[in-house]
């Protein structure tokens, strides 16, 4: 993981305006270690008082060894976005037959639906980094046959200014489009801002957002309020029916990752891998790949 230095978190800016209910103060992540070769940051939807609605999860990690092998996942989807400075190949395998390297930069969106079983790891002297995120998926589509998508760090289309460079991972973006998510349409943003500079995204009407500070800190304003977020912290803002304009801004070289998305509203049970709407669909998706009904990797 990319070593984060101890800043000094500016103080939000002192609005008029009554701070709307629908946003979460700066949360901390939990930071977790698996041997030598994993570590991260865990944020999860508890921690945002269900703000983080479509996500269930997101690390934000670093790998240099395998260490999870082959398993399952079933009513979500599992995202894998790279960032720049990962050094290597990432290999990611599943199921569905794929066998591939990704490059630093790179997104991969498996979308388990009824189940898939799939194994991602460096290759020897590889060091990914980036987040892996747990996304919900409604009632209707967790039962829908699993479904791939690979997004080369070259097709991202680029939003450059004097002062930063955006990586359009997924979604839309000051009158961009990259590919589209294969659930629920999703935006998701690699930024990187100079000391002094700022960038702005306009929401779509009726999606949350989610927004993590990889390194430096920002200031973002959205709606009717100002707030600082520092390096390992991230902050969840509910679902606006309007256009909400989000302009993030900093006074140091900042990185920062911004995840828009329509909230699925339903609710819903998290047990490891899987996220089911109840206790019921969790054992009967856990008696399947017991079975052996979500196949297998290829050795």
């Amino acid at each position: 993981m990319q070593t984060q230095t101890s800043l000094q978190r500016t103080s939000p800016i002192t609005r008029v305006h009554q701070e709307p209910k629908n946003a979460s103060a700066p949360v901390t992540g939990k930071p977790f270690s698996i041997r030598s070769g994993f570590k991260a940051l865990s944020f999860k939807h508890a921690m945002f008082d269900g703000l983080m609605d479509p996500l269930v999860m997101v690390d934000h990690y670093t790998m240099t060894e395998p260490t999870f092998g082959a398993h399952p996942h079933a009513g979500m989807s599992a995202v894998t976005v790279l960032f720049e400075d990962s050094i290597g190949s990432f290999n990611n395998r599943d199921s569905l037959g794929n066998d591939i390297d990704l490059q630093p930069g790179d997104l991969y969106w498996l979308k388990a639906g009824s189940g898939a079983v799939h194994d991602e790891k460096p290759v020897p002297g590889a060091a990914a980094h980036g987040l892996q995120m747990f996304v919900n998926l409604p009632a209707r589509m967790k039962h829908d046959a699993p479904q791939t998508l690979h997004v080369k760090a070259s097709e991202m289309p680029v939003i450059r200014t004097h002062v930063a460079k955006v990586r359009l991972v997924l979604g839309e973006s000051n009158g961009l489009r990259g590919a589209s998510s294969p659930a629920l349409p999703m935006t998701i943003l690699d930024a990187m801002i100079d000391a002094g500079g700022h960038f702005d995204h306009d929401v779509a009407p009726g999606h949350s957002q989610w927004l993590c500070v990889i390194d430096g800190r920002i200031e973002v304003t959205t709606g009717e309020y100002d707030i600082a977020i520092a390096a390992g912290e991230a902050v969840a803002i509910g679902a606006d029916q309007e256009t909400a304009s989000l302009s993030i801004r900093t006074d140091t070289d900042s990185h920062v990752v911004v995840v828009t998305g329509e909230p699925i509203a339903e609710p819903f049970v998290q047990r490891g891998p899987f996220v089911m709407n109840n206790k019921a669909e969790i054992a009967q998706v856990e008696a399947a790949f017991r079975a052996g009904h979500l196949g297998r990797v290829s050795e």
